[in-house]
């Protein structure tokens, strides 16, 4: 865990150093977007090793100048599993402010810090290739990431990112434990209200 938030100090230190070396940005004001699109949760186990979900994810961020408040849902579900009949499903809601380092005319970056819950549901590895069939729980959970956003048009834009997820699952003595998971995304989103850009020379 250490490395994952030593790695993204140091993206958030890199891009904040590039903006300082660049055209500032005109402020913006009050801004209101939703975004919607694909999803990949790699959902730690314990025994198991990693399981890889595909689903989708949805956002509202409303924003004022480089900061913003961000409300995301996600739901990511893997095939089934062999011998067991069963899947993995991943539902999370979150919420929490998100920072935007780096405006430029042709693209964006952004970071965000979320908190909120998460139901997990799926077999329960017991060890020695043994299940449980369908548990399922719901805990705190949260999430630290970012990523890029491209303009397409003054409404719209594709947003890429990659977060650090932390939720709970039962481990195989039946207790909640911490999951180290990580998502990606790739999302296309609607401006209601569009930020100003920089005019950076060529």
């Amino acid at each position: 865990m250490r490395t994952v938030f030593t790695t993204l100090f140091c993206i958030v230190l890199c891009v904040t150093h590039a903006s300082a070396q660049s055209p500032v940005p005109a402020a913006r004001g009050k801004t209101i977007d939703v975004g919607v699109g694909y999803s990949y949760v790699s959902l730690g186990q314990s025994v198991s090793g990693p399981v890889g979900l595909a689903g989708g994810d949805a956002s509202l961020t409303i924003g004022y100048s480089r900061l913003g408040l961000k409300l995301d849902v996600g739901y990511a579900r893997a095939a089934t599993l062999t011998g067991t009949g069963h899947h993995n499903e991943i539902l999370s809601y979150l919420a929490g402010p998100v920072i935007h380092p780096m405006i430029h005319r042709n693209f964006d970056t952004y970071v965000h810090v979320l908190a909120g819950a998460a139901r997990i549901s799926g077999p329960v590895p017991l060890g020695g290739g043994a299940y449980l069939l369908g548990g399922w729980a719901t805990d705190w959970a949260w999430a630290v990431g970012g990523g890029v956003e491209y303009p397409v048009t003054d409404a719209i834009a594709i947003r890429s990112g990659l977060d650090y997820m932390r939720t709970s699952y039962f481990d195989p003595s039946l207790r909640l434990r911490g999951q180290s998971n990580f998502r990606t995304t790739a999302t296309v989103v609607y401006y209601f209200a569009r930020r100003s850009r920089s005019r950076s020379p060529r």
